[in-house]
């Protein structure tokens, strides 16, 4: 890549990092560089979301589940 271009790149990158951040997204520098990637690679950048959007709804720590299971298992009946 010549320096033209990558500094054209970094500062595309940059944009949209800012525009990250302005809507709260939460997504770091490096992630939006892969899912743009991904989108200059002809993924769908619909589909792309859905899975951004799956992917942070964490399923409960087992840490958690086995405070849970332990109160349950301690509480007096």
């Amino acid at each position: 890549m010549d320096p033209e271009a990558a500094r054209t790149a970094r500062e595309s990158l940059d944009l949209a990092f800012h525009i990250s951040n302005i809507l709260n997204t939460g997504i770091d520098r490096h992630t939006l560089s892969v899912l743009i990637a991904l989108c200059d690679m002809g993924v769908n950048p619909e589909a792309l979301a859905a899975v951004v959007k799956e992917l942070r709804q964490e399923p409960p720590s087992s840490e958690a589940i086995i405070s849970k299971n332990t109160t349950s298992l301690t509480r007096p009946t």
